[in-house]
């Protein structure tokens, strides 16, 4: 039969109560022993050696078990560093159980975690619940390689619908004199925004012969696994996704010329060129789009562009022959256009006729992307022997949250 190894704590607290235990019996013994020493002082009969060299063992052995007890006391008290010891022995419980899910196809622990739990829709149809720090990895990775995510804000839910009330006309405010009637000021307009999590899956494999090397750590795997294909379906529906079975995108909603903007659509500006900048002075029009931001928005706004139109900005220089894109000036740092970071978006258009190429806004009030909490796994050993497949979903929504944050560049006449 194989021991399990204790949890760090549980271990702690029994090696406290052992070594409380064995101070209290040499603490008897030594006082029998004092005691002993006494009556033989006080009978003028002499001290027997015998009785001074078990006083000086037992002397010795208090003092040994007085620094366990110190040490063991310490050691309880000192944060753990890392590693499974981190997190409650539930969660030891969870990863050693979707590991031997993973690895060998036994779900008798995760059912019976779930069960516990009484999480609903779980088992063979759903899938099981991944341990929290594949989740955190993989939304880690996400932000790292998904420019939009990495931009907006994002937000962690627990139900399947985000809402969310926004102010679009605050109240209206005005000077008076000390004595003059207060007119009645016009009530907030409040609209609803709604952000529904939808379903994201990848199914990455795997051989057997991997899944059995106890060297590989299996929640990374999965992690660098999806990685790629949650990006790439994530990044082209925060752009562009059209809100059916998937997020909204920011160029999914309705466009309008910045003079006539309104509360639910975006403004843009046009270069005045079908598929083109102008000719003469192209780069105004991109201090026009920065200026087209409110204050406010400017200060924490980005640029937005794929790198065929960021290759186009990149050759345009101002009236001193300076160029007017910088790159970065550190590793990991955005290149720069007229002062602000750009993000690179593969998932944005091309320059063409009548093309939003270029979005520039500060994305972190203007758009929000919703997670579901948990991400499930469901092994598949069937499909497509030899290899295990892993049929791995997590739920994300996204739209725009704030129409004044974000404002596009049409490259129309």
């Amino acid at each position: 039969m194989t021991q399990t190894s204790q949890p760090r704590e549980t271990k702690a607290v029994g090696d406290a109560a052992q070594a409380y235990e064995d101070l209290r019996y040499t603490l008897e013994a030594y006082r029998s022993a004092n005691e002993e020493r006494l009556t033989e002082l006080e009978g003028r009969m002499g001290v027997d050696a015998l009785t001074d060299e078990k006083l000086v063992r037992l002397d010795q052995a208090l003092d040994e078990t007085r620094r366990r007890l110190d040490r063991l006391t310490l050691d309880s008290r000192r944060p753990a560093l890392g590693g499974e010891e981190t997190g409650a022995p539930a969660v030891a419980e969870h990863k050693a159980a979707f590991d031997a899910y993973v690895r060998h196809g036994e779900a008798g622990g995760l059912k019976s975690l779930e069960g516990k739990a009484l999480s609903a829709g779980s088992g063979p149809d759903g899938g099981y619940l991944a341990p929290a720090t594949v989740e955190s990895e993989i939304l880690r990775r996400l932000a790292a390689v998904s420019p939009i995510r990495a931009l907006a804000t994002v937000r962690m839910i627990s139900a399947g619908t985000y809402r969310k009330a926004f102010s679009t006309v605050g109240p209206a405010a005005g000077w008076v004199a000390e004595t003059a009637a207060r007119p009645q000021t016009a009530a907030s307009t409040l609209a609803e925004l709604s952000f529904p999590a939808m379903e994201l899956y990848a199914m990455p494999a795997a051989t057997q012969t991997l899944l059995d090397d106890a060297i590989v750590d299996i929640d990374q795997w999965i992690s660098e696994e999806v990685e790629g294909a949650f990006a790439e379906q994530e990044s082209a529906a925060f752009v562009s996704g059209d809100g059916a079975n998937k997020p909204r995108g920011f160029l999914a909603y309705p466009t309008v010329a910045e003079a006539s903007w309104s509360w639910g659509n975006i403004g843009t500006l046009k270069t005045g060129v079908a598929g083109a900048l102008p000719a003469s002075a192209p780069a105004d029009i991109l201090i026009d789009l920065v200026y087209a931001l409110k204050a406010g928005y400017r200060q924490n706004a980005s640029f937005v562009m794929n790198r065929k139109t960021q290759a186009v900005l990149r050759k345009l220089k101002d009236g001193n022959g300076q160029y007017l894109w910088q790159p970065p000036v550190s590793a990991g740092a955005p290149a720069t256009l007229l002062g602000f970071p750009v993000a690179e978006a593969e998932d944005m258009p091309d320059i063409a006729a009548s093309a939003v190429a270029i979005a520039f806004g500060d994305f972190r009030r203007g758009y929000l992307v919703v997670d579901r909490a948990g991400v499930r796994i469901l092994r598949d050993p069937y499909s497509a022997k030899p290899h295990v497949l892993f049929y791995t979903t997590k739920r994300v929504g996204g739209g725009v949250q704030d129409f004044a944050a974000i404002k596009g560049l049409a490259f129309a006449a």
